[in-house]
């Protein structure tokens, strides 16, 4: 598919995704004839799975990272002691992107106690009316 439709597929920008492939993250699956991007579904797994890495604030090299993990999981015929090692990472990102859902929760709950308390104060102590 072009990059038209991987955009829509994504929700991602065109001039994201072409940055994506500029760093290195995600490499179109081949060309058409007139030159134009062409991606698989698996580019477009490889695409979300970046967009779901950017709330966590992934950097762009924990990104990388974490997808040649991914990429060298899938190798076949992997040695043991390389799957384990590439193992242990994929279980570091996992606990990465858990401790950073669990910071986030608690600044959701945060934000959301904080609006709470306007509202609240805003019900008990409205604002005075200007007669003038």
């Amino acid at each position: 598919m072009q990059i038209g439709q991987v955009a829509q597929r994504t929700g991602l920008s065109l001039r994201t995704i072409r940055y994506y492939g500029e760093v290195g993250l995600v490499e179109p699956s081949a060309r058409s004839r007139g030159g134009f991007r062409l991606y698989t579904e698996a580019d477009v797994d490889r695409l979300l799975l970046i967009k779901r890495m950017k709330p966590l604030d992934f950097s762009l090299e924990e990104t990388r990272d974490l997808l040649q993990t991914l990429d060298g999981l899938a190798e076949p015929g992997l040695a043991e002691d390389r799957r384990a090692a590439l193992a242990a990472r994929l279980d570091a990102f996992e606990q990465a992107a858990d401790e950073r859902c669990r910071v986030l929760r608690e600044q959701l709950a945060m934000a959301e106690e904080f609006a709470h308390r306007l509202r609240h104060r805003r019900r008990t102590h409205p604002a005075p009316i200007d007669h003038r």
